[in-house]
């Protein structure tokens, strides 16, 4: 296996995205291994809508350098990374991660670890927007925050991404 630079598409955008389109475009590159990610805005009972807000420069610089790390951490051949902003509907995709290696490992760790640093490390605001008219900005959640500690304990690293 040679080294190569992998193919890297960061987007981020109010655009919805066409997962098929994002994992052909994956698997035209010569890995054996796609992992994939989609989150969608969930109906938890009572939510109509959530609105993301971001500061653009920052987010797609942050994005960005935790897809290097991806790819410094892990042979991979290709990663895809597109997060959505603005008012989405519940159902509506948010985010779409997809990464290609030769062999699954690499493919599904390096999937699992990038959507767990966005979770934490990407800077948006989300407000949940609900049936009643009322709305919240929506809290980090502990969960969230462990599944990162988890990466930095692997890394031997004390300090957030």
């Amino acid at each position: 296996m040679a080294d190569q630079t992998p193919s890297i598409a960061v987007r981020v955008t109010e655009e919805d995205f066409d997962t098929g389109a994002e994992l052909a475009r994956l698997e035209a590159l010569p890995g054996g291994a796609i992992a994939s990610f989609t989150g969608l805005v969930r109906d938890d009972g009572g939510l109509t809508a959530l609105r993301l807000e971001h500061y653009p420069a920052m987010t797609q610089a942050q994005i960005s350098a935790v897809v290097q790390q991806a790819c410094a951490r892990w042979p991979l051949l290709g990663v895809t990374v597109i997060h959505r902003f603005g008012e989405l509907p519940v159902g509506a995709r948010i985010v779409f991660v997809g990464a290609v290696s030769y062999h699954r490992v690499a493919a599904l760790e390096a999937c699992a670890y990038l959507i767990d640093w966005l979770k934490v490390s990407a800077p948006f605001w989300k407000q949940e927007i609900r049936r009643d008219g009322s709305r919240g900005w929506v809290e980090a959640q502990n969960a969230d925050d462990a599944r990162a500690a988890l990466w930095r304990r692997r890394e031997g690293r004390l300090d957030p991404i």
